[in-house]
């Protein structure tokens, strides 16, 4: 059972390099904050965001938070199929090699079941939240 939370570690500790050599960039506007506007944020963002809606971590529903804070410490988490492989049939997402992403549940409230809401992470760092159940998505910035 232990194994099973091996790569999701190694893939954290990854995350926080990347985020550790790529973060003392500017990536703010010149007053150090990062605002959003129609859903774009109105500072400069990562190049991984695209063309995709942004929302700010801390604007996403207290579901998603504990679910981001759960995937920071790597588990463990409530529902068995948390860690899947997303397969990103939709297209919605960048094209990448299968097992890149990977898909959490966001508990929903008052659900009998996971609910539509997600947060979906992929290896090099990215952070994508849907609550339509993968109708659409918005990059999460931190």
């Amino acid at each position: 059972m232990m194994l099973r939370f091996v790569p999701r570690v190694l893939a954290g500790v990854l995350v926080c390099l990347v985020f550790l050599l790529t973060g003392c960039s500017s990536t703010t506007g010149t007053s150090g904050t990062s605002g959003t506007a129609g859903g774009r944020s109105t500072a400069a963002t990562p190049a991984w965001v695209g063309d995709l809606a942004t929302v700010q971590a801390s604007q996403l529903p207290a579901e998603a938070r504990q679910t981001l804070a759960l995937i920071d410490k790597g588990g463990p988490f409530p529902y068995a199929r948390d860690g899947v492989v997303f397969g990103n049939y939709e297209g919605l997402l960048p094209g990448q090699q299968r097992g890149y992403y990977h898909e959490y549940t966001v508990r929903t409230p008052g659900s009998r079941d996971r609910g539509a809401r997600r947060i979906v992470t992929g290896q090099g760092g990215e952070i994508y939240y849907t609550d339509d159940h993968y109708e659409s998505f918005r990059a999460v910035l931190r």
